[in-house]
C-alpha cells in the first residue's frame, strides 16, 4: 500500500478513495489523542472542504454526501476502535467553503480542516452579563447590555428588516439605514449575530449570509492579537473575548466587554 502522507506526495490526490482515506486517517489521528473515553466531551465535528470547483464531486464522492450518515458512521467505527467513546447525539457536518476557517485543524495534503466541538473547561471565569459598544458607526443605542437569557441577538443594518425568505428580521443592535455614518453602508441587513452557549458558558459570535465573503465581512481583533480573525462560514461560532473588536464590513466597528464602564464619570 502507498504512503498517502509521504511528503515527496505533493500533489493532492484525483481518486475518490484515496481523498476519502486521507480523510479518515487525518481525522482517526486527531481523535486518537482523545482515546480512552474522552470523546465524551465531543459534541460534535464539523469537516470544512475547500476544494477548486471541478474537484468538488470527486470530495462529495469521498464523504458520501448522498447519504449523510454514512461518513458520520466511519468516524464512529474509528472512535470505537479506539474507546473514544463519544456520546450518541453527536453530530456530523460537512460544508464546502471557499477557504478554510481559522481556529480549525488543517488536514494533510488535501484542502480541507477539521473543527471538533468541545466545551471550554474554564467556564466559570466567564459572566452571564456582557456588553456591546459602538466605536465607529452610528447604531440606534450607543451599548447595549446582552445576557445568558437574551437569546439570539441580531447584528445588522436597521431595525426591522425583511429579509431573501420574505419573513422579517429584528436586529437587537441595529445601524440606521438613513445614517449619514459612512460605516453603515457597509453592514447588510443580516450580518451577524451573538448568542449564549451554555455548554461552553461563553457569547459566540456566529456571522450571518450579509456577512461573509464575497459580501460584507465579519472579522474579530484580539487584545494583543495583530492578525484578525475571519469569519468566514455561517457554522463557525468564535469565542468572544474580553476587549474583542467587532468590525462589521468595512468601517463599522464594536467592542464586546464584561465590564460595565459608566462614560459620565
Amino acid at each position: 500500500m502507498f504512503n498517502l502522507f509521504n511528503k515527496s506526495n505533493q500533489e493532492p490526490p484525483q481518486d475518490v478513495k484515496a481523498i476519502r482515506e486521507i480523510l479518515l486517517t487525518a481525522i482517526k489521528r486527531e481523535l486518537q489523542k482523545l482515546e480512552g473515553g474522552e470523546g465524551k466531551h465531543i459534541k460534535g465535528l464539523t469537516l470544512f472542504i475547500a476544494c477548486k470547483p471541478e474537484e468538488k464531486h470527486r470530495y462529495e464522492s469521498a464523504v458520501f454526501t448522498e447519504d449523510e450518515d454514512r461518513f458520520r458512521n466511519e468516524i464512529q467505527r474509528i472512535a470505537d476502535d479506539f474507546a473514544i467513546d463519544f456520546p450518541e447525539t453527536w453530530s456530523m457536518q460537512i460544508t464546502f467553503i471557499e477557504e478554510l476557517p481559522a481556529d480549525t485543524i488543517k488536514l494533510a495534503n488535501l484542502s480541507a480542516a477539521l473543527h471538533i466541538k468541545t466545551p471550554e473547561h474554564q467556564v466559570t471565569l466567564r459572566s452571564q452579563i456582557a456588553y456591546i459598544r459602538t466605536l465607529n458607526g452610528e447604531s440606534e443605542k450607543k451599548e447595549y447590555k446582552i445576557t445568558a437569557d437574551s437569546g439570539k441577538i441580531n447584528i445588522g443594518r436597521e431595525h426591522k428588516v425583511q429579509v431573501s425568505d420574505g419573513f422579517f428580521r429584528i436586529n437587537q443592535i441595529a445601524f440606521p439605514d438613513d445614517s449619514k455614518n459612512e460605516a453603515n453602508k457597509f453592514i447588510s441587513r443580516q450580518h451577524a449575530h451573538i448568542v449564549w452557549d451554555a455548554d461552553t458558558a461563553s457569547f459566540l459570535l456566529f456571522a450571518d449570509e450579509g456577512g461573509i465573503p464575497p459580501r460584507n465581512k465579519v472579522k474579530i481583533r484580539s487584545v494583543g492579537e495583530h492578525n484578525p480573525v475571519k469569519l468566514n462560514v455561517t457554522e463557525l461560532g468564535h469565542v468572544l473575548q474580553e476587549g474583542d473588536q467587532i468590525i462589521l464590513g468595512e468601517l463599522a466597528v464594536l467592542e464586546f466587554s464584561y465590564l460595565n464602564i459608566d462614560y459620565n464619570q
